[in-house]
């Protein structure tokens, strides 16, 4: 009969396509669910999300180089916010490059609306200490107080809770090595000191950073603590040059997911000779 047939050809295209709906096609298929990405290039990484990095805090206290296998150099920023800190983000901003500043508490608290610009426009706010001591001469306690009350105040201001530190004048101790353990913090170095906080010169200060720049590299410069005036007519000529050099200008986070430190390193020596 054709009635039956035809029903038991509908049936057939029914059963064979899953009930009628259409089979996910190979663009459409829906993954599996996996493991979130340490730290998404594809998006802007905030500082807070090393903080879930245990390969680098398993094996380091502290980040001074990157291993060189990418041409990443990061650009880091000291002592702010400050009046010059929004027009060196302008700078950066112009070149499509991204920034870590390591920010004092007390500053942050006077000015957090630059904080929160810094964050929203994907820089990487870390902690430089509520009232930039030399953390070595301090107590324990009261190292932990300076470091403490600076991430509070950045975490205030709008930014992600702070999970690099870098100690002022370089200066640290075994203390201080405990107390960012117990914190779940990396001590960031730097590779090269530009000493622009001295004054020394645009040039001088274009020179230190381009002759210093090499795979991996953390560049040191300021944005508050004083007259930066140098340091923002430096900047652009730093940028144009290392763009030319075909480098890119990354985060800290960004630095350490590409150019992780390397295993072995000896153990941190304070930089300013406590």
């Amino acid at each position: 009969m054709v009635i039956p047939l035809a029903v038991a050809i509908v049936l057939a295209l029914v059963l064979g396509t899953g009930g009628g709906r259409r089979a996910p096609s190979a663009a459409h298929a829906v993954p599996p669910r996996a493991r979130r990405p340490l730290l998404r290039r594809s998006t802007p990484i905030a500082a807070e999300e090393l903080r879930t990095d245990e390969r680098i805090l398993s094996y380091t206290s502290y980040v001074w180089l990157g291993t060189r296998h990418r041409r990443d150099v990061a650009l880091t920023f000291d002592d702010g916010p400050g009046p010059f800190t929004l027009r060196i983000l302008a700078a950066l901003e112009r070149f499509h490059a991204r920034a870590t500043f390591f920010e004092i508490g007390r500053e942050v608290r006077a000015h957090p609306r630059i904080t929160q610009r810094l964050a929203r426009a994907g820089m990487v706010v870390g902690d430089h200490t509520e009232h930039h001591p030399q953390l070595a001469l301090l107590r324990s306690e009261r190292q932990a107080a300076e470091i403490d009350q600076a991430a509070r105040a950045i975490r205030a201001a709008g930014a992600p809770w702070p999970a690099l530190f870098r100690p002022p004048y370089g200066s640290f101790d075994s203390a201080t090595l405990g107390l960012l353990r117990s914190r779940r913090m990396l001590m960031a170095l730097w590779t090269v000191d530009t000493r622009d906080y001295a004054s020394p010169g645009v040039r001088r200060i274009v020179y230190a950073a381009l002759s210093g720049a090499r795979p991996g590299a953390i560049i040191l410069f300021h944005d508050g603590g004083g007259d930066r005036s140098q340091t923002l007519a430096a900047l652009p000529r730093v940028l144009e040059r290392l763009r030319q050099r075909r480098y890119r200008l990354v985060t800290l986070p960004e630095l350490l997911q590409d150019d992780p430190p390397p295993g072995g390193q000896p153990p941190p020596r304070s930089l300013a000779g406590d």
